[in-house]
C-alpha cells in the first residue's frame, strides 16, 4: 500500500511539475483528478450548482496561473482545496451573506456540551441538519468539522476573531444537535 501511495504522490508531483512548465495535457489530467472533489466542496459551501461550477473553474484557473508558488508544503489537492474554500467564502461575502448574528439566537453555551460525534445518528441525518442551519453556522461547521480548520484559520478566512469563531462554532453545534433531535 505504501508503494501505491508513493507512486500516486510521484505521479501527481510529475503532473504538477509538467503543469508548471506549461504542459496543457498534464494540467488537464490534474483537472480530471480533482474536479469532482473540488465541485463537492464548492457545492457544500455555496449550495447552488452553477455557483459551485463557476467557483471551481475560477479556482483551477487561479491554481494553474499561480502554480509556480506551489512548493509541496502540502499536497496539491490540499492546496487546491484551500483555494476553492477561500473563493467560495469570498463569493458568499460578495453576495453579502453574512454570518448569523449571534444576538438573533438565544442559544447559550453550557458546561454540559453535547457533540455531534457522540450521537449515534446516520450520516444523512447530520447532513440534513447542517443544511438547515443558518448559512454562517454552516460555514463554521464545514470549516471546523469537515475541512479540519482550527479557529485561528477560520477567523482569518472569514475575517472574524478567533473568539467569534469559537462561539459561533459552539452555537452552531448546539443548534445542529437541536435540529437533529427534531428530525
Amino acid at each position: 500500500m505504501k508503494e501505491l501511495d508513493t507512486n500516486i504522490r510521484f505521479t501527481h508531483k510529475s503532473l504538477v511539475e509538467k503543469s508548471k512548465a506549461g504542459d496543457r495535457n498534464s494540467q488537464y489530467k490534474l483537472y480530471e483528478l480533482y474536479v469532482d472533489a473540488m465541485y463537492n466542496i464548492g457545492l457544500r459551501y455555496l449550495r447552488i450548482k452553477e455557483d459551485a461550477e463557476d467557483i471551481v473553474q475560477e479556482s483551477f484557473v487561479d491554481a494553474f496561473r499561480n502554480l509556480h508558488t506551489f512548493k509541496y508544503e502540502s499536497t496539491f489537492g490540499a492546496w487546491l482545496k484551500r483555494i476553492v474554500i477561500n473563493k467560495s467564502i469570498n463569493h458568499l461575502k460578495v453576495k453579502r451573506l453574512a454570518l448569523a448574528n449571534m444576538d438573533d439566537h438565544d442559544h447559550h453555551l453550557t458546561d454540559e456540551e453535547e457533540t455531534v460525534a457522540e450521537l449515534p445518528l446516520a450520516l444523512e441525518k447530520i447532513k440534513t441538519g447542517i443544511q438547515k442551519l443558518p448559512l454562517g453556522y454552516q460555514q463554521i461547521i464545514n470549516l471546523y468539522l469537515l475541512e479540519g480548520y482550527d479557529h485561528i484559520e477560520i477567523g482569518e478566512v472569514l475575517g472574524i476573531t478567533t473568539s467569534t469563531s469559537k462561539s459561533q462554532y459552539h452555537r452552531a453545534k448546539k443548534k445542529l444537535v437541536q435540529i437533529i433531535n427534531a428530525l
